[in-house]
């Protein structure tokens, strides 16, 4: 039997209303009733109504999480860490697949619907017409993994991936390679552009060195894989580095079922430090994103617009760093 709102204010000698308080977080109701109204609430094993509550106070306290990159894994780990950051504080994830949208309006009536507080875009390939389209229907957006902007539309929470793209230069420039390629996921990911972009902008530095760009049709495995067994068919590059650990994984097989090795043939630089990076047969050299950050900062930030949705856009970026592994010549 569900027990009732009306029986815990009858076990506690109390209105029905000053139970409802007692569950509502912010509602003025004294100690004394709030001690009452928990106590009768456990005697009899009742749970307050989510939904009943939101109609009282207006906020439903659910999240749309909303992401179009599901086919990589490590967005696997990153819900993990959004739903249970988001649950820990109260509020409910309802989780959006946007893979197949492209129109952003039929995404903000598709959140409408549940009456979301607040909308988490945890994507570096959705196009920022999104984010954008529900802070114009005036509700509380963040942009985790998100495109920087020195001036944002929205609240980013992310990386510098023009500086990433450098820094995979560099690392690759210092271990001797003269001969290099970047393999990019799509190239209408803006992910995609600002590490080819910093990439390139390196390595204009070092005239004596070669470099090619290349572009898969996902960031999957299997693109990753299908895009260098193309590339190996013409002169491969000494070095590449990879938009994505996935991609990285995916070239790392086509190579191997080649008949080559990595690093003795050909030298991988992923991106991510996704969790199967180090596994001992991968021990892929990467560039690490910071994710666990990420996701703190995103939702942290996301509260604090939901309770000032005035809130100047804030950028917050997060600094990488490269975890050496096994795919990479060492340094001289």
């Amino acid at each position: 039997m569900v027990v009732t709102l009306k029986e815990v204010a009858e076990r506690a000698g109390v209105s029905r209303s000053a139970v409802s308080r007692a569950f509502t977080p912010g509602a003025s109701v004294s100690d004394k009733t709030r001690r009452k109204v928990e106590k009768a609430a456990r005697d009899l094993g009742y749970s307050p109504n989510a939904l009943a509550s939101s109609l009282t106070t207006g906020r439903t306290r659910m999240i749309g999480l909303v992401s179009n990159n599901f086919h990589n894994p490590i967005f696997l780990s990153i819900f993990d860490q959004f739903t249970r950051g988001l649950q820990a504080r109260g509020l409910r994830p309802l989780l959006v697949n946007l893979t197949d949208e492209v129109e952003p309006a039929n995404s903000v009536r598709m959140l409408r619907q549940y009456s979301v507080d607040a909308v988490m875009v945890a994507s570096s390939t959705l196009p920022p017409e999104f984010s954008q389209a529900f802070r114009d229907a005036g509700v509380p957006v963040v942009n985790a993994f998100g495109r920087y902007s020195s001036a944002p539309d929205v609240h980013v929470v992310g990386i510098d991936n023009v500086e990433c793209g450098r820094m995979a230069a560099r690392t690759l420039i210092a271990r001797g390679y003269v001969d290099l390629a970047f393999l990019g996921g799509p190239e209408a990911a803006t992910s995609t552009q600002d590490r080819q972009a910093g990439f390139l902008s390196e390595l204009a530095a070092h005239p004596d060195v070669r470099v090619t760009c290349s572009h898969a049709r996902a960031y999957s495995f299997e693109a990753g894989r299908e895009q260098m067994q193309q590339l190996l068919k013409d002169r491969p590059a000494q070095a590449y580095f990879c938009g994505d650990d996935v991609l990285s994984i995916g070239a790392i097989s086509a190579i191997s079922d080649a008949g080559l090795s990595v690093p003795g043939d050909i030298g991988i630089l992923g991106l991510n430090d996704m969790e199967v990076a180090g596994w001992e047969n991968i021990a892929l050299t990467t560039i690490r994103q910071p994710i666990r950050e990420i996701v703190n900062s995103s939702i942290e930030l996301m509260v604090a617009t939901m309770d000032d949705p005035d809130r100047y856009p804030e950028a917050r970026l997060f600094p990488c760093s490269i975890v050496e592994r096994k795919t990479l010549r060492p340094l001289p």
